[in-house]
């Protein structure tokens, strides 16, 4: 009976071990693919999301690329490097070859209007909107004579006002324009002392003075006569404005 028990015992132990060894074999398995897949995870899993997050790195580049347009300036303008919209006394620059003019000539914008052109070479048009006269009138003639030696024209459009003095800045220009509606008002002259044209003697050199600058600036000697005449007729406390057909007459648009 001992032996039976000793060979069921040895069977049951052999059996045992048996099953243990089976068992072992079974865990390591578990075990190695469990490190595979760990393995597989921290290092296949990360480059894959790399190459997508790179892949969508790109994408995104490529559209941001194209939602972009340069556009380069067609030219250059001698002006750019100047302020806009600059102002010199009665002038204010509007572009690179056209200049407005506005209020009172003074002593003053002689020299305001040659720094305006050290600025702005290209100018070769004034527009002449609103224009009063001068309180110096050596100056205004002074400034008429640069208007001309600069080769500018000068133009009053429609509802512009060119007043008194302003009459002979717009002779001065090269060519000197205006638009229908355009006014032109005019006046006799009065001096520091308070008199008028009329107070001089006809032929006092003061009355040449005028009569050889509109001759300057290209009017006939008899129509600039007439005009001159004309002007001198109205006090200067009055006012004349010309008709169309009074610049026609006088040849005072070129």
């Amino acid at each position: 009976m001992e032996t039976v028990a000793n060979q069921a015992a040895g069977g049951n132990q052999g059996a045992s071990e048996g099953g243990s060894d089976h068992g072992l074999g079974g865990n390591f398995g578990l075990g190695l693919w469990v490190t595979l897949f760990a393995f597989l995870t921290l290092f296949l899993l990360p480059a894959e999301q790399a190459q997508a997050s790179d892949s969508s790195y790109t994408v995104t580049e490529t559209i941001e690329t194209f939602e972009y347009d340069i556009i380069e300036p067609e030219h250059e303008t001698d002006w750019s490097t100047a302020p806009a919209q600059a102002s010199y006394g009665p002038f204010r620059v509007i572009s690179a070859d056209t200049v407005e003019m506005s209020g009172t000539v003074d002593s003053y914008s002689p020299a305001l209007f040659q720094k305006m052109l050290q600025q702005y070479p290209g100018i070769k048009r004034i527009e002449m909107i609103d224009c009063d006269g001068s309180v110096d009138e050596e100056a205004n003639l002074n400034l008429a004579r640069q208007i001309r030696r600069a080769g500018i024209s000068t133009h009053v459009p429609s509802r512009g006002s060119v007043r008194s003095g302003a009459v002979e800045l717009f002779l001065a220009g090269l060519r000197h324009t205006a638009d229908k509606g355009a006014e032109f008002v005019v006046h006799s002259w009065m001096d520091e002392d308070g008199r008028e044209a009329k107070d001089y003697p006809a032929n006092d050199p003061v009355h040449a003075e005028y009569l050889d600058y509109y001759a300057e600036m290209g009017i006939p000697a008899d129509k600039a006569r007439a005009f001159y005449t004309l002007t001198n007729s109205v006090p200067f406390a009055e006012q004349l404005k010309l008709s169309r057909g009074d610049l026609a007459r006088f040849q005072l648009l070129h």
